[in-house]
């Protein structure tokens, strides 16, 4: 992973598209291609919400399938003072198939404003990543919530089948963490 902050990618980008850009959310997905099949992909929304309000949503992990469309299990396996296992499981339907996906992930939490995490064993090549939470400099009640993820699909499923995928999952993910933060928060 780099230090760079998600759309802000100082010169690494190759080959980097935007995918979506949404009006008052201020949503915006961009993918870039790896080397070996790997795929970064970054995306950003605005919430309505202090920084706080937006890591307690994000860090309990037990109810995330509550809200997050296609995210069937997130649970915690294990927990002490430095780390967190987390199971999540992703369930999609496309051309008539379901698809499912299983993830076991290495949360490293650093107190307000990232969450990074790796995959320990799962579905996946590679899954990795890091959601940051950066104030809004013009409110303390705006979070900018910022994702990145580095995946590496198994070779019997299409690259730009997984990153299309992702893309369409991030943003309805991004969009249901912003209406459930909204509607815990009691903002009008």
């Amino acid at each position: 992973m780099t230090d760079a902050t998600p759309l802000e990618t100082k010169g690494l980008v190759d080959d980097l598209s935007l995918d979506a850009t949404s009006g008052e959310a201020n949503l915006s997905i961009a993918t870039e291609k790896l080397p070996q099949r790997h795929r970064r992909i970054l995306a950003s929304i605005s919430i309505p919400c202090s920084v706080e309000q937006v890591w307690d949503i994000l860090t309990d992990y037990d109810n995330l399938s509550n809200f997050i469309p296609n995210l069937t299990v997130s649970r915690r396996l294990e927990t002490d003072s430095s780390r967190t296992l987390l199971e999540q499981v992703g369930t999609q339907c496309f051309l008539n198939i379901q698809f499912c996906a299983r993830v076991v992930l290495d949360m490293a939490e650093q107190f307000p404003n990232r969450i990074g995490f790796s995959m320990v064993e799962g579905d996946f090549k590679a899954f990795e990543g890091v959601w940051k939470l950066d104030p809004d400099e013009s409110s303390d009640h705006v979070t900018r919530l910022n994702y990145e993820i580095t995946v590496c699909a198994p070779r019997a499923i299409p690259t730009m089948l997984i990153e299309r995928h992702l893309c369409h999952d991030l943003t309805q993910n991004l969009q249901a963490i912003r209406q459930y933060a909204i509607a815990t928060a009691g903002v009008a």
